[in-house]
């Protein structure tokens, strides 16, 4: 009796460890690290339902991993702690080789570098910035910091750098009075103008760039990656994904049909460009 009963439980075990399995089997598990553009807050209550919803759909789980500061947050990404990333921080030619894939952006109009004070400010040119105090987000931020503060060297302006971990920190500095001016990109400008019922004045605008990319880590295997990038793509075609995307453009001030669509290297031309003029010390 002791020796069936043994049996029958044995035979329990095997059969649920072989329902099991495949359900594990599709819980892989990464890391997802977006450049927090916003305060952190306001990072995470955008991506948080995006990544929810990706992973779901996908069966590939997506976890959010940020820091506080641009810098920070591309530093786990240096380090190989994470999977898969929404950045412009990894095209220079010294990054270029550690093996990220473009595979996605989000559908939006191209992004400009912007140096802005305020609507009311008495600087008029760019020139009237010399000496003066000047927010930037952080020294990893292609577009806030890394071509504003190139022209600014071209044109023989010194400015004090002055670096506030994030776009609204910046923003933030500059309406305070704390800083002259901010550099910052055209999409968190309008964003922020939004959210905050502020305006700018606009000193300088750069030639365009892509909006940040969807990349993945080489060591993601291939039906993982296909996997998300699918679940990303369609979102806007499944009335909660739709939903979804168009909630959490509301809270950022991003148009509401900001959805993600494919992308390639290709589409990131401009960002290589600019590393072929730009200052070692930009890279």
């Amino acid at each position: 009796m002791v020796f069936q009963f043994l049996h029958v439980w044995a035979l329990a075990l095997t059969l649920l460890g072989a329902i099991a399995l495949p359900s594990m089997a599709q819980q892989a598990s990464y890391s997802f690290s977006p450049v927090p553009q916003y305060g952190i807050g306001l990072t995470a209550g955008y991506w948080n339902p995006i990544l929810d919803y990706v992973s779901e759909k996908s069966g590939v789980k997506l976890n959010l991993k940020i820091s506080r500061t641009s810098a920070d947050t591309t530093a786990f990404v240096l380090a190989r702690e994470v999977d898969f990333v929404f950045s412009n921080h990894l095209f220079s030619p010294e990054r270029d080789g550690l093996g990220w894939k473009v595979f996605g952006r989000r559908q939006m109009p191209p992004l400009f570098s912007q140096i802005v004070v305020p609507s009311d400010s008495p600087i008029t040119e760019l020139a009237q910035l010399a000496g003066r105090e000047v927010a930037f987000a952080g020294p990893e931020a292609f577009l806030i910091y890394k071509v504003n503060y190139a022209h600014l060297l071209a044109k023989n302006i010194p400015v004090k750098v002055v670096f506030s971990g994030n776009a609204d920190a910046a923003f933030a500095q500059l309406f305070s009075g704390k800083v002259a001016a901010a550099g910052g990109q055209s999409q968190l400008l309008e964003g922020y103008a939004r959210r905050e019922n502020r305006k700018f004045r606009v000193l300088w605008s750069s030639e365009a760039f892509q909006d940040l990319a969807l990349m993945a880590s080489s060591k993601v295997p291939e039906k993982d990656l296909k996997a998300v990038a699918n679940a990303f793509f369609e979102m806007a075609k499944d009335p909660r994904g739709k939903d979804i995307l168009h909630q959490g453009s509301k809270e950022v001030g991003l148009p509401v049909d900001a959805n993600f669509v494919a992308a390639s290297a290709a589409d990131y031309a401009s960002y290589r460009r600019f590393f072929q003029t730009a200052p070692q010390s930009l890279h």
